[in-house]
C-alpha cells in the first residue's frame, strides 16, 4: 500500500475580541465598548484597567465594525490642498492631536488644489462611513457639497471664512489679510505697489489676498497696484523669477506684498543679488511667518495666519457635534482672525 498522504495542518489565528479585553479587565463587554466610543464617559478606573488589558492582549479595535453599529466610523476625514505645505501640516497636526483625545483617527488625504480630485477624495471618504469630514476653503464642486449634504456627515471647512459655509467653519477672511498687507505697505509711505502671487488661478485664499490687496491700495489717492503671477507653486525661485519681471515692467515699484513667505524669500535674496536694499528701496510683505522668516536678513514683515488654533477649534466642533444628542446644533463659525508682525523688510 501506498504511504499516506502528508496532510497540512493550519494553525488558526485566534483574534483578540473586545470580550477578550472586557474579561481581562474585568468589566462589562459595554462598558470597553463605551471606552472606544466616548473615552469622558468611562471613569479614570476603568479606562486604566481597559488599557492595561488592550495592552497586554495587543488588541487592535475594529473600528469600521464599531461604525457599523454607530452608523459611523472613529475616523475623520481631513483633506488639505498640500500635504508639503507647513500652513496645513500645522493645522493637521493640532487637529490630530485634539480628535486623538478622543479617540478619533485622522484620515490625511490631498488635492493638489483640484476639485476634481477633492472630490473624489470625498466620495473615497464617505465609504469609511467618517465621524466628520475637514476640507480646506469653500470653494468645492457642486458635487462634493451635494454628497456631503446627501450623507448627513459633520463637515468643518477650515482655513477660510465667507458667505458659502455648509456646516461649520473655522478659519479668517483672506481678502483682509490682503487690505491688512496694502494699509500697511501705504503707512510707511509706499505708493507703487505691487502683489507677487503663485499658483492663483488655482490658490482661491492666495488669490482673494490679491484682490483685498489692489482694491484697498487703489482707494488711495495717488497710490497704484498691480498684481504679477506665476503659475508654478510657491517657492524662492517663483519670488525670484516675479522680482525679476516686476523691475521689468514697474521699475519704481517700492512696495511688495507676497502670496507667501516663500516667495517673499525669493525677492529678498534676489534684491541682495541686485543690490537694491530693503525696506530702503523696497518693503516686501510676506504671509505665513514660516519658520524662516524672522532669522532672514532682513527679518521679513509677515502676516501670522493661527494655524494651530485652527486645528484646536476645528476639532473642538468636531468633538462637541459627536457628543451631542440633543438635535442638530447650530451652525457654527469661528473668527481666528491672524496678526501683522512688523519686521526689518518694511
Amino acid at each position: 500500500m501506498a504511504a499516506p498522504k502528508p496532510t497540512r495542518t493550519r494553525r488558526k489565528m485566534q483574534r483578540v475580541t473586545i470580550m477578550d479585553v472586557a474579561a481581562r479587565a474585568e468589566l462589562s463587554p459595554s462598558t470597553v465598548s463605551l471606552y472606544f466610543r466616548k473615552p469622558d464617559a468611562v471613569s479614570a478606573a476603568a479606562s486604566e484597567s481597559i488599557a492595561r488589558a488592550i495592552e497586554a492582549l495587543d488588541y487592535v479595535p475594529n473600528l469600521m465594525a464599531g461604525g457599523l453599529a454607530a452608523a459611523s466610523s472613529r475616523v475623520v476625514s481631513i483633506i488639505v490642498p498640500s500635504v508639503r505645505n507647513a500652513f496645513f501640516a500645522e493645522t493637521v497636526a493640532a487637529l490630530q492631536d485634539e480628535l486623538g483625545k478622543q479617540r478619533l483617527q485622522v484620515m490625511l488625504s490631498h488635492t493638489e488644489y483640484k476639485e476634481h480630485d477633492e472630490e473624489n477624495l470625498v466620495r473615497t471618504a464617505l465609504s469609511w462611513a467618517p465621524a466628520a469630514v475637514v476640507l480646506t476653503g469653500l470653494s468645492h464642486s457642486a458635487a462634493t457639497r451635494r454628497l456631503l449634504r446627501d450623507s448627513k456627515v459633520p463637515v468643518v471647512e477650515i482655513w477660510e471664512l465667507g458667505s458659502q459655509t455648509m456646516d461649520m467653519a473655522v478659519g479668517f477672511h483672506h481678502d483682509q489679510v490682503g487690505r491688512t498687507a496694502a494699509s500697511h505697505l501705504v503707512q510707511r509711505g509706499r505708493k507703487r505697489l505691487l502683489f507677487l502671487g503663485a499658483r492663483l488661478h488655482e490658490d482661491r485664499r492666495a488669490a482673494l489676498r490679491a484682490q483685498g490687496f489692489v482694491e484697498t491700495a487703489r482707494n488711495v489717492p495717488d497710490v497704484t497696484a498691480e498684481i504679477i503671477r506665476h503659475p508654478a507653486p510657491a517657492s524662492a525661485e517663483v519670488g525670484a523669477m516675479l522680482l525679476g519681471e516686476a523691475l521689468h515692467r514697474f521699475p519704481n515699484v517700492n512696495g511688495i506684498a507676497c502670496s507667501n513667505d516663500h516667495i517673499a524669500l525669493g525677492v529678498i535674496f534676489e534684491c541682495q543679488r541686485l543690490g537694491i536694499t530693503i525696506p530702503e528701496q523696497l518693503s516686501v510683505v510676506g504671509f505665513g511667518d514660516l519658520s524662516f522668516s524672522a532669522a532672514s536678513n532682513p527679518s521679513l514683515t509677515t502676516i501670522r495666519p493661527p494655524g494651530d488654533l485652527i486645528g484646536k477649534e476645528a476639532a473642538r466642533l468636531i468633538i462637541a457635534r459627536i457628543l451631542r444628542s440633543d438635535g442638530e446644533p447650530e451652525q457654527a463659525v469661528i473668527d481666528t482672525r491672524f496678526t501683522l508682525l512688523h519686521r526689518q523688510s518694511s
